[in-house]
């Protein structure tokens, strides 16, 4: 099987592309310098001629905060290549798997998000990341749109390299706790997306890891098991202002996954565990 993989250097693609190598699967991973997805001529002749048999489209403009002052270039990348993406996996018949967001939501109430629940973003980022689904759905049949949310992974930035940063030179950190979700480790969520494109149980699935903690929970965690000594103070979303709305509530329900036999991912607690093994061998 051979699979085209977008944004090859960011967390996810990265992941992706080499779980599927391991597997001996023909991966071709494309960054933004590779290819432009925005330019859709470039797109044509560049899929028609690697003629894959899936595409797992991972890039996407994530800059939530500037999102909102460059509305253009975010429905560009995420709208419009998408778009690209999507016309061409349709001529070659090619499968294709976009990732999507809990941002996709309003981040109102507690309870865990259903697939089946109507979206309704409240900044740019989520909007654009919508609109791509809305895009998928209309052009394609055999389509996987995989929500995720509050990545981390060896290749690029993230929550966790940032804690551990921080720590270097502070004991005590201000870290909102009001805002909650599920981690998700980019390489277990790797292997689930490689397992489902295999698979034709098409449609919308939310994928993290188990178990739901605010941000301050998560911060508490790695420093917990990094053994690290710095004082988390648990603080409002209030009380950290950015120009984009963070939804305080991303919980998703995984039901679709378990519905369609897949394997839900371990527990985000674990996935930390491991993924500062990861860091520490990256070191060495």
């Amino acid at each position: 099987m051979k699979i085209v993989v977008t944004g090859y250097t960011g967390q996810l693609g990265y992941d992706v592309a080499h779980q599927g190598l391991q597997l001996g699967l023909n991966m071709v991973g494309i960054g933004s310098k590779d290819l432009d997805i925005t330019n859709k001529e470039a797109v044509f002749q560049y899929l028609k001629k690697v003629k894959p048999d899936a595409i797992i489209h991972c890039a996407a403009y994530t800059a939530v905060d500037k999102a909102e002052d460059d509305k253009d270039t975010c429905n560009l990348v995420n709208v419009d290549g998408t778009n690209n993406l999507a016309e061409v996996a349709k001529e070659i018949n090619a499968k294709f798997m976009y990732i999507s967001t809990d941002y996709v939501f309003n981040g109102e109430g507690e309870k865990a998000f259903k697939e089946t629940d109507e979206p309704s973003p409240i900044g740019q980022y989520g909007r654009s990341k919508l609109d791509g689904e809305k895009v998928v759905k209309q052009l394609l049949d055999k389509w996987f749109i995989v929500r995720i949310s509050w990545v981390f992974g060896i290749n690029g930035n993230n929550f966790v390299k940032t804690m551990l940063r921080l720590a270097e030179t502070r004991n005590e950190l201000n870290v909102v706790g009001d805002q909650f979700g599920s981690p998700t480790y980019t390489s277990d969520l790797a292997k689930l997306l490689i397992d489902m494109i295999k698979t034709d149980k098409y449609g919308i699935y939310h994928v993290s890891n188990e178990g739901f903690c605010s941000w301050a929970e998560f911060a508490q965690e790695i420093f917990r098991q990094a053994n690290i000594k710095v004082k988390v103070n648990s603080i409002s979303t209030e009380e950290y202002p950015t120009r984009a709305v963070r939804p305080k509530n991303s919980r998703m329900s995984k039901q679709k996954l378990l519905d369609n036999g897949f394997n839900p991912l371990p527990k985000w607690q674990d996935a930390v565990d491991r993924y500062l093994k990861e860091l520490k061998q990256e070191v060495k």
